[in-house]
């Protein structure tokens, strides 16, 4: 289970857990969290508004109200925004809502989706909350909203009974945000996709593969795969150049952390010295240079 502050790709907690491990299981979801939040400097994590996403393996009641917690009682600027489960009852809902109800989902750049060939938009969002009577009484944190988004499916996508009798794909959301456009809203959720680019990344940095069958040794390699991840993350967001910025770790290995070059010692200095063919040589010496610049703390 990973955690990832995604303004900056760091994985800020990481929990290797058993096989047999639930993927619901609140207790994990609470610690992970935890640990998370604890990772920002205290005074970005109080005063600044905090986003934790999740898919539908996130939307326990338990874990939920501890987010709420965190929020009441810590005084974080927290809320959250999960996949919710289509229940029986929230297929009743969907049924019950009118036409007028939907709104036009966007894209990643705020663009309305296309219509189809019927004249109707691709994709569209409605809230379901008024029609989910009971969520506090159930235990679902007070104020939490339920959105649910309807698409087209790509041809070939297995669907449920339910979705076969209008051709419609449904996926919820639960949010406590409590303004907001609904395509917004939903289009804010979806980029929680993100994490996918990560976990791949932090695969490339170790945790593809483990070294051992004991539990406890592979424990400590999934958090040195994560440092790594981290000191990746840090490079190409404080080093280097828009392109290798962006370059996935396997790329940035061969680029950079890869390259020929010698430490060469003389008039009190120590330089670098790299072969001026490389192609990348540029970059390198650039991240260096930049590197020189950033002022050292003061150690008291």
């Amino acid at each position: 289970m990973l955690a990832w502050l995604d303004n900056t790709d760091e994985a800020l907690a990481a929990m290797l857990r058993p096989g047999n491990a639930g993927s619901n299981t609140a207790q994990d979801h609470i610690q992970v969290t935890d640990e998370a939040l604890a990772q920002i400097p205290d005074d970005h994590r109080h005063g600044t508004p905090i986003l934790v996403r999740s898919d539908g393996a996130g939307a326990t009641k338990a874990w939920l109200n501890h987010l709420r917690s965190l929020r009441d009682e810590q005084g974080l600027q927290l809320s959250f925004s999960v996949g919710f489960t289509v229940t029986n009852q929230v297929k009743d809902a969907i049924r019950l809502l009118p036409g007028t109800a939907w709104t036009v989902a966007v894209d990643t750049a705020g663009e309305p989706r296309p219509d189809d060939d019927t004249g109707q938009p691709v994709a569209s969002i409605a809230e379901l909350t008024g029609l989910l009577p009971g969520l506090t009484e159930a235990g679902w944190p007070d104020r939490m909203r339920v959105l649910v988004r309807r698409e087209r499916p790509h041809p070939g996508a297995q669907i449920s009974v339910f979705e076969a009798h209008d051709g419609w794909r449904y996926q919820c959301v639960a949010t406590d945000t409590p303004t907001g456009q609904l395509a917004f809203l939903e289009t804010r959720h979806r980029a929680h996709a993100h994490v996918e680019d990560r976990v791949k990344a932090v695969k490339q940095t170790g945790m593809g593969r483990f070294p051992s069958r004991e539990f406890a040794i592979n424990a400590v390699w999934l958090q040195l795969a994560i440092t790594a991840a981290d000191l990746i993350a840090w490079t190409q967001t404080i080093l280097l150049d828009p392109v290798l910025a962006k370059a996935e770790p396997k790329k940035l290995r061969y680029q950079l952390l890869h390259t020929a070059a010698r430490i060469i010692h003389g008039q009190r200095r120590t330089k670098i010295k790299i072969d001026a063919d490389w192609p990348w040589a540029n970059q390198l010496a650039a991240a260096f240079n930049r590197l020189a610049q950033i002022r050292q703390p003061l150690l008291v």
